[in-house]
């Protein structure tokens, strides 16, 4: 079981709008808040945000370079992967592959792939 994930962002923000839309639309629940982060639980699992004081200056995430591509969650069905999808934008996120969606990962595949203003991308499967 994974115990949890933690990404660190450069505008925390602007990460709590997508982010939280996100896992909350999928049944995670707020966890924990302070200055520089926000997480998100399902079950035993959470998943932090943080704007770290640590974050080194840079060209920030890419996920086509080593490290994280990508986070996939499972969905309860077509119709939540299709709501995700309906309502990303208005929550700061890009629907990717959309010539192919929503099957992006093959014919026998139901998901959204979704990127946020930062980078990091989003998979959403029916489960």
């Amino acid at each position: 079981m994974l115990h949890h994930v933690e990404l660190w962002v450069p505008d925390l923000d602007r990460a709590v709008v997508s982010w939280g839309w996100l896992l909350g639309s999928l049944g995670w629940e707020p966890y924990q808040e302070w200055a520089a982060g926000r997480s998100w639980r399902l079950g035993e699992t959470y998943l932090v945000v943080e704007e770290s004081p640590a974050l080194r200056p840079g060209a920030g995430h890419d996920r086509m370079r080593p490290g994280l591509n990508h986070l996939a969650f499972r969905a309860r069905g077509r119709e939540a992967v299709d709501a995700v999808a309906g309502d990303a934008p208005a929550h700061g996120w890009t629907l990717l592959f959309p010539e192919r969606h929503p099957h992006a990962g093959g014919p026998g595949h139901y998901a959204v792939y979704l990127e946020d203003a930062d980078g990091f991308e989003a998979e959403v499967v029916a489960g």
